[in-house]
């Protein structure tokens, strides 16, 4: 029997708002954008559009049949050690950016110092990382545990319900629904970090962010090392 396509969606949105609330490198990198930018309540959006256009990716290789590839141990580990290297870079590079200006505070406004040093950086790494959309990508890719979560759980759904190439309204229904949820926790949260910012003392609010900063150096060691114990 065909399941139809607002159960799909409905289930989808609850699976992904469940997974999206938990803590991990997407939601540290939202705040801190959330936090860095003149319009920070839109920041949940955009990086959301870059999260989404990757996980279409990765469902149309699910449905080609390419999960035996996101299961290899050699992949994981590559993918941990990849992505771990670029979140700790990118946790420095926002603690360093913090301490290197004399007034932290300034950082969501037009006086703003860190955000033009971030914005005059010509690498590329580092100009994927300030966009949004390019950076809700990249931070996505570099956690290990999200394609784990496709090859597995994701893989489980799609499964379940039949989501294939010959099932478009299927895969419609999950993908909507999928990305609802992610977009409808991290438009909170973006909005949330970007009006509490508005109130912070500027002392507190580096403090924040040196702590959002840890964070991410934090889960990108751990990610690196994971997939080896």
């Amino acid at each position: 029997m065909e399941t139809s396509f607002l159960t799909i969606a409905s289930l989808s949105f609850a699976v992904a708002l469940t997974g999206a609330m938990a803590p991990g490198p997407l939601l540290t990198y939202t705040i801190i954008q959330s936090a860095q930018s003149r319009r920070g309540y839109l920041m949940g959006l955009w990086i959301i559009a870059g999260h989404a256009a990757i996980e279409a990716a990765i469902i149309v290789l699910l449905m080609a049949g390419f999960s035996f590839v996101l299961n290899s141990p050699p992949a994981v580990k590559i993918i941990g050690v990849a992505g771990g290297t670029m979140l700790v870079w990118f946790g420095i590079s926002v603690i360093r950016d913090i301490y290197r200006r004399h007034r932290p505070g300034a950082l969501n406004g037009e006086t703003s110092d860190i955000a033009p040093a971030l914005a005059t950086n010509t690498t590329l790494r580092r100009r994927l990382l300030k966009n949004p959309v390019s950076g809700g990508a990249l931070v996505s890719m570099a956690n290990p545990y999200w394609w784990v979560w496709w090859a597995t759980i994701g893989l489980a759904f799609m499964t379940e319900f039949e989501i294939s190439f010959a099932n478009p309204a299927g895969f419609a229904a999950f993908f909507l629904g999928h990305e609802a949820g992610d977009l409808a926790w991290y438009l909170v949260v973006s909005t949330l970090a970007f009006w509490g910012v508005q109130k912070l003392n500027p002392k507190v609010y580096a403090a924040m962010l040196t702590c959002c900063g840890l964070f991410m150096v934090g889960f990108g060691i751990y990610l690196g090392v994971s997939p080896f114990i």
